[in-house]
């Protein structure tokens, strides 16, 4: 009886555990116009809406990048990145654009970054990623110009063959 019992017992301590942390994870837009937000807060304390100090505009690029990492003249594993391009406002229209250029000179700079062993051992940590995201933001604004204020790393995994 008891045998027949445990999978029900266990599927309902699923479905309670998931909608526990579905309630804990949601986004504060999700809860409802009615949730008041910092900046409505500042609104309402301050009587006008703060400035906002930095506007930029955030670019995701297409696809992802692939970058073989070779070692020993074979190749050892496969990094795989999504990048996006922090603007200016208004810019983001010629980043599209100019994608094609922009994805060939990051991906020289990827496998630049890979063929010296940045990709190696920690490759995510701090020191790494700094350099790794310099030299994107070097390359984005020799094809862009001054208005790129940064390249984001949004998703990265290494996956070894």
């Amino acid at each position: 009886m008891i045998s027949k019992l445990l999978p029900v017992f266990l599927l309902l301590i699923g479905i309670v555990a998931g909608a526990g942390a579905g309630h804990m994870l949601r986004s504060e837009s999700d809860i409802g116009d009615d949730a008041p937000t910092e900046t409505t807060d500042q609104v309402l304390s301050h009587g006008h809406t703060p400035p906002d100090t930095n506007p930029t505009e955030i670019v995701k690029l297409n696809n992802q990048f692939v970058v073989p990492v070779v070692d020993r003249d074979m190749i050892g594993a496969m990094v795989v990145l999504s990048l996006s391009v922090e603007t200016g406002p208004g810019s983001a229209s010629a980043v599209y654009e100019r994608e094609p250029k922009l994805r060939d000179a990051l991906l020289q700079a990827l496998f630049d970054h890979a063929n010296i062993g940045g990709f190696d051992g920690a490759f995510t940590n701090a020191r790494n990623m700094d350099m790794l995201r310099a030299s994107l933001l070097d390359v984005a604004r020799n094809i862009l110009g001054e208005a790129v204020q940064g390249v984001l790393i949004t998703e990265i995994a290494r996956q070894d063959v």
